[in-house]
């Protein structure tokens, strides 16, 4: 999938808007890509202190969208997808969320991607 080059080159596509959200939500559907969609704030210290652990996964999984969402930045966006607290980790198939994880739990978060992208392999397959 085409992104976006950010900076150092990170496969982790940040949401600075809801046209953005929507650009990047409907063309990994369109393109058949699980996304994996970290919501975070700059004021919460666990979600900054996820940020590199979730650069580390977007590395591992080639095959995945992750995008990153301030919520204090695209607000809409957090309303729209339910996220009452930070860090919200939403894995999402077909533009649904299909998992929803809430919280700095890097093993957890790690083990249900790993299950999520598994899924997916067999359900194409």
């Amino acid at each position: 999938m085409e992104v976006q080059e950010q900076q150092n080159k990170s496969r982790v596509v940040k949401v600075d808007s809801v046209e953005s959200w929507e650009f990047y939500v409907n063309q990994a559907t369109n393109q058949g890509f699980p996304i994996v969609v970290h919501f975070t704030a700059s004021w919460c210290m666990p979600s900054v202190a996820m940020n590199p652990f979730f650069e580390e996964l977007a590395s591992a999984f080639q095959d995945v969208l992750f995008l990153t969402v301030d919520v204090d930045g695209v607000k809409e966006v957090a309303t729209r997808m339910e996220i009452k607290a930070m860090p919200t980790f939403s894995l999402m198939r077909e533009g649904t969320v299909v998992d929803k994880l809430v919280g700095a739990n890097p093993e957890e978060i790690r083990k249900r991607i790993d299950g999520f992208v598994q899924s997916i392999r067999v359900y194409v397959a």
